[in-house]
């Protein structure tokens, strides 16, 4: 019969809910301000307003590119900013990061146990 281990296995942190609804919170919230914004400004910078469907063959192609890549790139940006926001709070709430970040090493420690 073979010896049970005294050492407990490492056990995976758990889901955090208020963290899920937080981060989520933050990044519709975050997503949305960035539309109207960039709604905003895009309605300042051409005179029209924005193509509700670039894909739609009445819409010119140089508008549908410069549409999608300033939509993508400025809603993401708002996103990734919110959740940054958000993780903050949480650490200086709870004292530690959201479960789901907490996996990521800090850059200098992962440099550090490269060099090693």
């Amino acid at each position: 019969m073979a010896k049970k281990s005294k050492d407990p296995k490492p056990q995976k942190p758990q889901n955090s809910k208020a963290w899920a609804v937080f981060s989520l919170a933050a990044t519709l919230g975050g997503a949305t301000a960035a539309k109207k914004v960039l709604n905003t400004s895009w309605k300042a910078a051409t005179g029209k307003e924005p193509p509700a469907n670039p894909a739609d063959p009445d819409v010119a192609m140089a508008e549908a590119v410069a549409w999608a890549a300033a939509s993508g790139t400025f809603v993401a940006l708002a996103r990734m900013l919110a959740s940054r926001r958000a993780a903050n709070y949480y650490v200086k709430s709870t004292g530690h990061l959201p479960p789901q970040l907490a996996a990521d090493k800090p850059i200098a420690e992962a440099a550090g146990q490269a060099e090693a």
